[in-house]
This record gives structure tokens, sequence and C-alpha cells, in this order.
């Protein structure tokens, strides 16, 4: 992915071309749904166009609506799935009963029907996914069969439990008001000791505007944000929901209280661990290394000063609404 660039070379003569968004409409397999059109127009011309990577944003804002809709597992869920399992493209195709290279094109972020969709986001509950193995049995060699069913009994394991995910993410599914992104404790944690590490500590109030960025500007390049989190607006600026909580919930980031010379003092997130990144996209590592660059030198009044400009904020503020992720596209810091 090329970032997106606010202004660009016109096509059509020797001036600028700035980038521009409105509402508008696509119709997906028979259906009408709303967006952020993005396109560029030529300052001395007025002609838009578009570029590769503007269609891909503009596509996957329809995209994610569908597959949220329809219960439409999202790639990076469909290709988890299978690592987990060790197993191929191929085989999953065949435990399934998909053609021959399907799920890999469903990994690669080609739309499955309706019907294949849901039959993907069952196999996410191990014990269906048991049956489906079970199914065929045949295709496995006793090894290959055990290795599998030990591996499912795993996962039971590893998930964390319902009230967990709700008390991370306040329950609130993947949709418009968080950013469609996966919903991952382990991600999110991540994420925060990236800014922690970069920063080697972050107050409370920067890494609240940190996240907001992030989440922001992902969407508006991919349709798809990044911490699975959702926003509301007060005082200082826009903040996750259960921000607090959330800082509190990980054994590996600790709080430390500063006290300024003013008689002030505010609380900071510090850690001695370093992040797992191997998962993150090279999109995704670009996006953070971008917020990161853009807000270094900014103090936790400054960026809070800045977020201030944000129409999410200013359209929020006051309100007990959720911000919506068409928000990004007037983001005006970056």
């Amino acid at each position: 992915m090329i970032m997106i660039k606010q202004k660009m070379k016109s096509p059509f003569s020797e001036g600028n071309a700035v980038l521009h968004c409105e509402p508008s409409t696509l119709m997906f397999r028979k259906e009408n749904f709303n967006y952020i059109h993005q396109f560029y127009e030529c300052e001395d011309t007025k002609e838009r166009f578009s570029t590769t990577e503007l269609d891909e944003a503009n596509i996957a804002q329809v995209y994610n609506q569908y597959r949220a809709k329809y219960g439409i597992p999202f790639p990076e869920e469909i290709k988890r799935i299978r690592q987990h399992y060790a197993l191929s493209a191929t085989k999953m195709s065949e435990i399934l009963g998909f053609g021959e290279n399907q799920y890999r094109l469903y990994e690669n972020g080609d739309m499955p029907s309706e019907a294949n969709g849901k039959v993907l986001m069952s196999i996410m509950n191990p014990e269906i996914f048991r049956s489906f193995v079970e199914n065929a049995r045949g295709q496995f060699s006793e090894e290959e069969f055990a290795k599998i069913m030990s591996k499912s009994e795993a996962w039971d394991k590893m998930k964390y439990p319902p009230y967990v995910m709700e008390y991370m993410f306040h329950n609130v599914r993947r949709s418009i008001y968080n950013g469609f992104a996966t919903q991952s404790i382990d991600k999110l944690k991540n994420i925060l000791l990236y800014y922690i590490e970069k920063e080697k500590a972050v107050f409370f109030t920067k890494m609240n505007k940190l996240l907001f960025y992030t989440d922001f500007l992902s969407y508006r390049m991919t349709g798809k944000a990044m911490t699975g989190l959702s926003y509301r607006a007060i005082t200082h600026g826009p903040v996750p929901i259960r921000w607090d909580r959330i800082y509190s919930f990980y054994n590996e980031i600790d709080q430390e209280i500063e006290q300024f010379s003013d008689g002030r003092e505010g609380t900071k997130l510090v850690s001695h661990l370093s992040p797992d990144m191997s998962d993150f996209s090279d999109d995704e590592l670009m996006m953070l290394d971008y917020v990161y660059q853009r807000f270094k030198k900014e103090t936790p009044t400054q960026i809070s000063q800045t977020s201030h400009h944000e129409e999410a904020w200013k359209q929020y503020l006051n309100s007990e609404r959720l911000i919506s992720f068409e928000m990004a596209f007037y983001l005006k810091a970056i």
C-alpha cells in the first residue's frame, strides 16, 4: 500500500490534484451500500480521477459492510483458522467441500458466497470444525487426524472467555463503530507496547489520541481499523471506551504516577516488554510508524489540542454516541 496523499501531481495539467471525499452509494450483489467515496480533483481543470489505492480503499468500505451484515469472516480470520491447524489451503478446501483453490482465494480477499461465508464463520467454533474433520477422516492418516483434533482442543483453551472480550471491546460487534477491525486482545496489547517502546513511556492522554489516530487513519487508508476499539468524544478529545480498564488489563504494562512542578500529576504507561509485531502486515507497520513520527514531538496537552480540531470530536462532543469511523475521511492532523 502506498499512503494516500492529500495532494499529488495532476495528470490533466501542470498543477496539483487535491484529495476530496463525498458520501456515495455502491451496488454490490444487488444491494446498495453507503460509503465515503474518495477521489482526486485537478485544481486547474476540475476533472476527477482515482488511483488503484483509492479504488481499493473505497471498495473495502463496501466489502466490510457486506461481511459484517451477513456474518462472513474477514480474510485475516480465515487465514488464522488454517494456520492454527497447520493445514494447507488446499486441504482446508477439501475438508469444507470448496473448490481446490477456493480457501486460498478467500484468504487473499475474495468475497465468499453467503453460504460459504456461513460455513467459514461456523468453523471458528472448534467443536463445529471437529465435526467437519471427522466427516473427512478418510482424507487423513491416523497421525494427521490426531494432530488436528489435538490442535482443536488447544484452540478451545486459547480463547478468551466472552466476558473478557466484552470487558475490553464493550460488546461492540465489527461495524462502522469500531472500523470493522479484528477484535484481538493480543494485537491491541502489541499496539500499546509499540508506542510505549517508541516513546519509552506514554501518558494516558497521549495514548488515547495515538490509538484514535491509528485506527481512523487505518480506516481511511484500508477500510478497516486496527485495534478493534470504539471511541467517544469527551472534554479532552476522542478516547477509546473504557480506556482506563484496557490499560489496567495487561499484566505486562505498568502504570506510574508522575508529579509535575505545578502540582499536577499524570499517569503514564511503561513496560519492559517489547511488542511482537510478527502478525502485523507491512501496511499496518507503515501506519503505526506514520502516526508515531507525526506525533512524537507533541506533548499530551498538545496532541489533545490537536484532536480538538477534528470533526470526530466536534460533532460528537457532549453526546454518548459512539464516533462513526466515517469521520476518518475528515481528519485534519494526518
